[in-house]
């Protein structure tokens, strides 16, 4: 098995909360891909999104997953990396992937500040629209489906404890 985790799903599911704590529990790095791409680009993310819209903003995005070069690592993805099958095969080769399955209501319930998220959503496009086209891609790039409803953050952690093999 690899030694790398990856931890995908939609903004606000818990990814960089539970990738730090996860990073902790199995003695690994942890690096935050949107925290790279701001950092990279030199803007937040919704900036990125606002003056060069969502094509540059995925390229841009791909081409950072590209680039990454880790061993022993977690790592918490931006909720837009499925969109790159490039990418999404590159991660897969990198380690395991964990999707952090949440349901629409749970998760509007989290999220109240959403404009200032950096969420690549489409001009038009609501979030329930957003969240029906991404959960198809979550699904077929991950190799463990973590349904997170109505659990707290130690409960997910040890569901994944459970099911993860480094190596």
């Amino acid at each position: 098995m690899t030694d790398n985790l990856i931890l995908i799903g939609m903004p606000g599911a818990g990814k960089s909360t539970i990738g730090v704590l996860l990073a902790k529990q199995f003695a690994l790095d942890f690096i935050d891909t949107d925290l790279i791409l701001q950092r990279r680009m030199g803007l937040r993310l919704q900036q990125m999104i606002n003056l060069q819209g969502l094509h540059s903003f995925r390229q841009a995005e791909e081409e950072m997953l590209l680039a990454l070069d880790c061993r022993k690592t977690l790592i918490s993805t931006g909720g837009s990396v499925i969109y790159s099958e490039r990418g999404m095969q590159f991660l897969k080769h990198l380690g395991q992937v964990i999707y952090l399955q949440i349901s629409l209501p749970q998760l509007q319930q989290r999220l109240s500040n959403m404009g200032q998220r950096g969420v690549v959503i489409a001009q038009g496009q609501t979030f329930a629209d957003l969240y029906a086209e991404r959960a198809p891609l979550y699904q077929q790039y991950a190799d463990i489906c973590i349904d997170t409803d109505d659990l707290d953050v130690e409960a997910v952690l040890q569901k994944i404890e459970n099911q993860v093999e480094l190596g």
